[in-house]
């Protein structure tokens, strides 16, 4: 009994359980946040090993005190993890703690303790869109050959969509519906939420030519919408491949555009979708939707105004204001000093 009740105290007693049972099955949570979870709690336990010299074996949740955390954090940035990091790590412990203080109510102050530990500050960044001229350039970049066709409708639907790259590499060809009035996609989001999108006429038509040149008459609806052929078999595609797709075709049109960012990347087209959306008139919680967000606090980061927005802004405060008229207007010495008169 004394073994077991000592077990169970130990930190990571609960690991394997809320990794592989409650973020899966329970909080529904996507592969890739269990997978950064895991890694968060790796480098945790790695630390608590290397560098405090305790063993799974003997670290307890009454060891990982508000000052343990703290030196973690410290430890994390030294090593030079950026903000976002040491607080994506900082998120797996505390949610962590919470899932075993659930499970056992004597946790809670360690769960309470963790949860005092501040995060710290990201500096907010001006994160880079594409101009319309590169959005153009660059979709008609890649060569009217089979392969181009198949490259061009990645860039396409990646922007048309506002995909993330995960969802892109995850449709299969039954995801696309274009046999209906309003074509869209099906996209199968984080947390396992799936939602529609509607396809702009013009990616719909490069849609249905990609489909016919690359499923021809394809009876199952299972097979990967963007693949690669390995021994004969068609594979996902995967997101490397599709990187280096878009950089190959950044790079070709730089000499134009030497203004593109060094590496071009899928989300920037998601980014850039979003804000000429948000730009172009359409309503943030219209836009929140498509990009599958749970709330429009997570879309406002792309709701960066233009130029334009903020001109008609101010202008529209501005009814007070009188009309300037000219300083000299009835001053006759002044006009004919203006006209080098005397």
């Amino acid at each position: 009994m004394k073994t077991d009740k000592l077990a169970v105290s130990l930190f990571f007693s609960r690991t394997a359980e809320f990794l592989g049972n409650y973020l899966v099955n329970q909080a529904a949570k996507s592969p890739c946040t269990v997978r950064s979870y895991r890694d968060a709690l790796t480098v945790f336990r790695r630390y608590v090993h290397n560098e405090k010299g305790l063993s799974i074996a003997k670290f307890s949740f009454q060891d990982c005190t508000r000052e343990f955390l703290l030196d973690f954090m410290v430890f994390l940035k030294e090593k030079g993890s950026s903000p976002g990091t040491c607080n994506q790590r900082l998120t797996a412990i505390k949610s962590y703690l919470w899932y075993c203080a659930d499970c056992d109510i004597a946790l809670q102050p360690s769960a309470l303790a963790a949860s005092h530990v501040p995060f710290q500050r990201e500096p907010k960044l001006n994160r880079g869109t594409l101009s319309g001229e590169a959005l153009a350039a660059i979709f008609t970049a890649p060569k009217a050959n089979r392969i181009g066709r198949r490259d061009q409708m990645i860039m396409i639907l990646l922007y048309d969509t506002a995909v993330r790259l995960s969802e892109l590499t995850g449709m299969l060809l039954s995801d696309a519906n274009l046999a209906v009035a309003e074509p869209y996609v099906r996209v199968r989001g984080k947390g396992n939420k799936d939602r529609i999108v509607a396809l702009s006429d013009k990616a719909a038509e490069h849609l249905r030519h990609y489909i016919h040149a690359f499923h021809g008459n394809a009876s199952s609806g299972n097979t990967p919408l963007f693949y690669t052929v390995i021994k004969g078999a068609r594979h996902r595609v995967s997101p490397g491949n599709i990187e280096r797709i878009i950089n190959k075709y950044a790079d070709s049109i730089r000499g134009e555009f030497p203004s593109l960012p060094d590496k071009v990347y899928p989300h920037m087209f998601r980014r850039t979708r979003a804000t000429n959306l948000y730009q172009s008139g359409v309503a943030l919680e219209l836009v929140s939707r498509i990009l599958g967000h749970s709330s429009t606090e997570t879309t406002k980061i792309y709701a960066a105004p233009s130029i334009e927005m903020l001109k008609k802004a101010m202008e529209s405060a501005n009814g007070f204001m009188p009309d300037e008229k000219p300083i000299w207007e009835g001053d006759e010495d002044a006009m004919a000093r203006m006209c080098g008169l005397r």
